[in-house]
């Protein structure tokens, strides 16, 4: 049994509005089938089918003030209410305090200590990760929680010998702005069953996902439509090549933003948890908010 965690960066459920959020007016037929035929909009309500729940959850876990990556990101990682700890919500980056954390305890390192393999499957270019040697560049809450349980991230070179997918799935980006022109180009249908290919080789592998933060902290709101339309035929090839009996695909969340284009702020919305396999229902039984995603894997795990 294994588990696939899809993260993406800042997508929340918002009001159905056709002008700010890009949720009420994109072309994702798959991912609403998997919801019942519902948009993943405020009041959506949790859906359940034979292979899929569907769970608004809740990143403010009571902490007055918007939920941030750096804390929200570590909650997911560690099953511990962060920012009640820290005292706040922080971000982007995770603060010293959260880094404490992570070292000490995050999901990688759990999987890792039972015997398994866990990883995360973003390459990430050249630029990137020198600047994050150097230490000019902090890494993610999710980055920083890979390195600590011992990972080496991916590489230009992984991505090339399809050890690793690019953040954004198709490759199409690290072409027209990093002008990496030697790295795999792939359909987002393709993308997604690249990605669980991925996920073969580990108990539970992580592909993150940040783009749809930045267009929502800056737009324009087509370029949003655009990122869930990708989104769409990734999953789409993800189930398609997915064993339901074999474990669990999640899709989740740390915070909203995309929801809302035109607000530079995140919001304070519930995100979507989206789970697919065959025991899907014992997962979303009981869960609520984000908390609640590291216990329910590790013990998943522990079958």
């Amino acid at each position: 049994m294994r588990i696939l965690l899809l993260f993406l960066d800042g997508i929340g459920l918002g009001p159905y509005d056709p002008e700010t959020n890009p949720f009420a007016v994109a072309d994702m037929p798959f991912l609403t089938q998997l919801t019942n035929g519902k948009r993943w909009l405020e009041g959506i309500g949790r859906q359940q089918s034979d292979l899929v729940s569907f769970v608004p959850t809740d990143p403010r876990l009571g902490v007055e003030g918007r939920p941030q990556s750096g804390t929200s990101q570590a909650v997911i990682l560690t099953g511990k209410n962060v920012p009640e700890m820290i005292g706040r919500h922080y971000g982007p980056k995770p603060d010293a305090e959260t880094r404490q954390l992570l070292d000490n305890e995050n999901l990688f390192i759990s999987v890792k200590a039972d015997g398994k393999k866990a990883a995360l499957l973003d390459g990430y270019p050249p630029s990137l990760l020198a600047s994050i040697k150097r230490g000019k560049t902090l890494p993610s809450s999710i980055q920083y929680a890979a390195i600590a349980s011992g990972q080496s991230l991916f590489t230009v070179d992984d991505v090339r010998e399809k050890r690793a997918l690019t953040a954004e799935y198709t490759g199409q980006e690290w072409h027209s702005h990093l002008k990496l022109m030697d790295t795999p180009l792939y359909t987002p249908y393709e993308a997604g069953k690249m990605l669980v290919d991925l996920s073969e080789k580990y108990d539970f592998s992580l592909h993150s996902h940040w783009i749809t933060d930045y267009v929502g902290h800056r737009g324009p709101f087509q370029a949003a439509i655009e990122l869930l339309e990708r989104f769409d035929g990734v999953m789409r090839g993800i189930v398609d090549q997915w064993n339901p009996d074999e474990g669990l695909v999640i899709v989740t969340s740390d915070h909203g933003n995309m929801e809302v284009i035109g607000d530079r702020h995140h919001t304070e919305n519930d995100v979507p948890t989206l789970i697919y396999g065959k025991e899907h229902a014992a997962f979303a039984d009981g869960f609520s908010d984000l908390t609640h995603i590291t216990p329910r894997i590790l013990r998943f795990l522990a079958k």
